[in-house]
């Protein structure tokens, strides 16, 4: 009966479910990325309940677009002239890649040729699309002069990658965007780049590093760039490419966009998650910013009733981090609760294998609950799965 009840555990781990997230990291791949804003949740459940205009145009009555849905949207948060919305940001570059690369080269500088998790390479990409790999500058120093010597007349992109999950530092130097947009106009090459994180918003005003935003690259000239809805966006997963609107008008008339394409869940979440960003509060209610706007001391009275309720547990200064191929170097102050066990192994896998399941982590042998990435509506289960254990 032990092992038919332990395999029975087995499996409902195996299921989908809810997870709370202790571990500190708030763009958690493992963990399903950005959680979706109260109105994102509401526009799903209202769009799934029966049927849709998902491709049915109201007004004239007759079959329209799904990008529709949501391209107004990102253009006016974007500032870009047309976009589109793809199953993820990987799908993106390869659907950009294909529409203007295939059989042709496409030149990357070497301290960009990225690998991120999943298996996810830049060269293996662009050899998928059919497209050739030029590879420009060595791997600390790449200047857009080095782009110009790799010029010829197969060329059909210059392509800038995101440094998602790595850092190059000391005697380095990047060819900047602009001064590739310019040779790109120069030599009629479109210029694209994938920006992988997704951010919409300057982030330096919370504290952390400055990263590089969608309006900064097209404000730079940059004729399509890519980045994902789940990261620093907040939304559910999906790719996005935004640009100049003849460059997207090619990739709506690949075939592949089809195998490539959204549903009406995802769209309708993107959309809700757009319109926070266009009311201008989504500090306040996009969960990741929110997370990320938390101060020390609000933080640090949650933990005060954990301590209250806990006996031998403690609050201490921890690090969080933004995670999900986004700075990844960057801490952020925070306060954890630091439970003392002698096997702190096996409460780590008590609380996982709870219900709620609850993902923790292990420092100087205790077990840590970083309260930067446990909602405060959580905080009752959070104690009460540490009381019983």
């Amino acid at each position: 009966m032990a092992s038919v009840a332990g395999r029975l555990e087995e499996l409902a781990a195996q299921a989908l479910s809810p997870v709370i997230n202790g571990s500190g990291i708030i763009v958690h791949t493992n963990l399903g990325r950005a959680p979706l804003a109260p109105e994102a949740l509401d526009a799903v459940a209202q769009i799934v309940r029966g049927y849709s205009n998902l491709e049915y145009d109201l007004f004239g009555g007759e079959r329209g677009s799904r990008y529709a849905h949501v391209s107004a949207m990102l253009n006016d948060v974007t500032g870009a002239q047309d976009s589109l919305v793809v199953n993820n940001c990987a799908a993106a570059v390869l659907l950009v890649l294909d529409t203007f690369a295939k059989g042709r080269e496409v030149i990357v500088g070497r301290n960009q040729l990225i690998e991120i998790g999943g298996g996810f390479r830049i060269p293996e990409v662009l050899d998928r699309s059919g497209a050739t790999l030029v590879e420009a500058g060595t791997t600390n120093r790449v200047y857009v002069e080095d782009f110009e010597r790799a010029l010829s007349p197969r060329t059909a992109l210059l392509l800038r990658t995101h440094a998602s999950n790595y850092r190059i530092e000391g005697f380095t130097h990047e060819a900047g965007a602009r001064e590739l947009v310019e040779l790109g106009r120069r030599a009629v090459v479109v210029v694209v780049e994938d920006l992988g994180s997704g951010a919409l918003v300057d982030l330096s005003e919370y504290g952390v590093e400055r990263e590089r935003t969608v309006q900064d690259a097209l404000t730079d000239g940059v004729g399509l760039v890519t980045f994902s809805g789940d990261k620093l966006l907040g939304g559910p997963q999906a790719g996005i490419v935004a640009g100049r609107a003849s460059l997207v008008a090619r990739l709506r008339n690949n075939p592949l966009l089809r195998a490539l394409r959204v549903d009406k869940m995802t769209l309708a979440a993107l959309a809700a998650t757009l319109q926070i960003y266009r009311e201008g509060c989504a500090r306040e209610r996009i969960p990741i910013l929110r997370m990320l706007a938390a101060s020390v001391g609000d933080l640090r009275r949650r933990a005060d009733a954990y301590v209250a309720a806990l006996p031998g547990s403690v609050a201490i200064e921890s690090s969080a981090y933004i995670g999900g191929g986004a700075l990844p170097q960057q801490r952020i102050p925070s306060i954890a609760v630091a439970v003392s066990t002698e096997k702190p192994d096996l409460l780590a896998a008590k609380l996982r294998r709870g219900t709620p399941a609850i993902v923790t982590r292990i420092e100087e042998g205790r077990v840590l609950l970083d309260l930067r990435t446990i909602e405060p509506s959580e905080d009752n289960d959070v104690i009460a799965a540490l009381a019983a254990k």
